[in-house]
């Protein structure tokens, strides 16, 4: 009996109960809703989902993203050789070739001026840099904390790993997704905000057509420029432009369909789930990441204002020709918040399409965040 009585204790205490926390448990609580925002609401599925189950997991068994260093056997927990992928900036890099490969860039190079509409929405970040750096952040911390405004998670992640912010890495990016998820609920009372009625039922000309030359040499141009100017970009301006190289130039079709689906869905899963993996309730419950969500949450509210303004600002320029809206499509969750731009608009008169329109700063946003990792990484000599 006293066998079997020390058989049955050993596998009670072997269960997870007597090693969680209340914090383990509101953790637990946190990734039953970001599943609920994902399954129940539709809010980014793709990327809630996977977070929240690793969030769920890691907060349940913590040794599934221990290092081998943490172990007793020297073999570290499947999840902490994902997260080294994060770490190495190569799931970040090829989430951004995944998207070239998915957009259609033809909106921005028929509208150039979409250029500027996602270069303002990118004040969200330098706004939140300031503010990081008065709530006592370093520099380095300050910048990698800043880059949540451009909504944009590859590239919070990819600029936190160069920066040497690995520490904070998980709240940055569950930040970061988090925010690219309620994109349909942040966004709209800031746009509603800042236009009018009249504003949002502007009704924009017809897109010019695009021709294939065009959209095979942009992709070359970008590249070219962009990397000569900040060379630190490569990882991310690079393989966003390859990817969508290889969607226009017509002649590597299982090339485009790979990165577009199969690669893509797969470095999903693995990023989503290391990152959900580093919330666990020691490293999630502190008062650096809620400060770091607060200043996440500022930083993509400044941007998606100073988009739409710059919007005003353009409608009166060009007579009104450019409908406000589709200057918060300048953060850069691709294609979230240009639907966001065609919902709102649709509200005030159901004829308006502005989602081809919006698309324009939604791709230039995508380049803006980027550049603005580079602009950092120059400042710190990176």
């Amino acid at each position: 009996m006293s066998y079997v009585g020390e058989t049955l204790s050993n596998l009670l205490h072997q269960t997870a109960f007597f090693s969680l926390s209340w914090g383990n448990y509101v953790m637990i609580l946190v990734a039953f809703v970001f599943l609920f925002l994902a399954i129940k609401k539709g809010f980014e599925p793709l990327l809630l989902v996977p977070i929240a189950f690793g969030m769920l997991l890691v907060n349940i068994y913590p040794d599934i993203i221990a290092s081998p260093e943490e172990t007793s056997n020297g073999v570290g927990g499947l999840l902490h050789y994902f997260y080294l992928m994060d770490e190495w900036s190569i799931l970040p890099s090829l989430i951004f070739m995944g998207v070239g490969a998915m957009t259609d860039f033809g909106p921005l190079i028929a509208n150039p001026i979409s250029f500027l509409l996602g270069a303002a929405a990118q004040f969200g970040i330098f706004g939140a840099y300031f503010m990081a750096i008065l709530l006592g952040f370093n520099d380095k911390a300050a910048a990698a904390v800043s880059i949540i405004g451009g909504a944009d998670g590859p590239t919070s992640i990819f600029l936190a790993g160069k920066l040497g912010q690995t520490g904070l890495m998980g709240p940055i990016a569950v930040a970061a997704y988090s925010y690219m998820a309620l994109v349909p609920i942040i966004q709209p009372p800031i746009m509603k905000l800042f236009t009018t009625k009249e504003e949002r039922a502007i009704k924009m000309q017809n897109l010019r057509p695009v021709s294939k030359l065009e959209k095979i040499l942009f992709p070359i141009v970008v590249t070219a420029v962009v990397c000569i100017i900040l060379p630190t970009t490569a990882p991310l301006v690079g393989m966003l432009m390859l990817g969508n190289l290889f969607r226009e130039s017509g002649v590597v079709r299982q090339l485009t369909e790979t990165a577009s689906n199969a690669m893509m869905y797969i470095v999903v899963i693995l990023l989503g789930t290391s990152v959900g993996a580093t919330t666990s309730a020691e490293a999630f419950l502190n008062l650096t990441t809620l400060k770091i969500v607060a200043l996440g949450l500022a930083a993509f509210m400044f941007g998606t204002a100073a988009g739409v303004l710059f919007g005003k600002i353009l409608c009166k320029v060009t007579g009104g020709k450019i409908n406000p809206l589709i200057g918060s499509a300048g953060v850069s969750a691709v294609p979230m918040a240009a639907r966001v731009s065609q919902k709102v608009g649709a509200e005030e008169d159901p004829t308006n399409f502005l989602l081809m329109h919006a698309m324009g700063p939604n791709v230039a946003g995508v380049i803006g965040t980027a550049v603005a990792a580079g602009v950092f990484m120059a400042i710190f000599g990176i």
